[in-house]
């Protein structure tokens, strides 16, 4: 069965996030696939780029830092890669640009004729608190794509990628009652997003 590295980006184990990310590990593990789960947060992963990850443009040999390079290990020896994030400003948070910025380096992800991890699977999956509609009248929806699919996976040779969103999961402005169904639809509608892309 396929491994999939999940990565999860939230600062709060109880949050909706967290939720959506528990739910599908649950999914994987029951159809006999391995999971390795890569919270960014408890992890403690630090996301600011120093000189000694800075890519080396004349040498993609680079050695880069030791937490840099376990990272890279988890990476290739997944099948799927899954990151689960909510959207912030219409981006994925800091974390998860930091993580990219970090390990999906020169050399390692891109810069090489025969890319690395070419024929991985990716998704990723974001928590919109918008609508679909609010995204789509502005664009929002395609940037996001083009940023994510096209600028990082399939820069990085993982041509199986796609990037889904998951609307209206801003839960404060649902009365009290409603939550549990709300949650029940956006854990579906997750659920939904992985068979559609990483089936088991």
């Amino acid at each position: 069965m396929p491994h999939t590295l999940l990565v999860l980006a939230h600062p709060r184990p109880d949050s909706l996030t967290a939720q959506v990310a528990g739910q599908l590990r649950a999914r994987i593990e029951e159809a006999d696939g391995t999971i390795d789960l890569l919270d960014l947060y408890a992890e403690d992963f630090d996301p600011r780029l120093t000189p000694a990850d800075e890519p080396d443009w004349e040498d993609r040999e680079k050695r880069y830092s030791p937490e840099v390079h376990a990272h890279m290990d988890r990476v290739v020896a997944a099948d799927d890669i899954l990151v689960v994030f909510p959207v912030w400003w219409f981006a994925p948070p800091a974390v998860v640009k930091g993580w990219i910025d970090r390990v999906w380096n020169y050399g390692f992800a891109y810069g090489r004729s025969r890319p690395r991890l070419a024929g991985k699977r990716m998704l990723w999956l974001g928590l919109a608190g918008g609508p679909d509609a609010d995204y789509a009248k502005a664009g929002l929806d395609s940037a996001m794509d083009v940023q994510l699919r096209v600028g990082v996976s399939e820069f990085c040779g993982i041509a199986d990628a796609s990037v889904h969103l998951l609307h209206d999961t801003e839960l404060s402005g649902v009365p009290q009652a409603l939550r549990p169904a709300r949650v029940r639809e956006v854990l579906t509608a997750a659920g939904a997003a992985l068979e559609s892309h990483l089936p088991r």
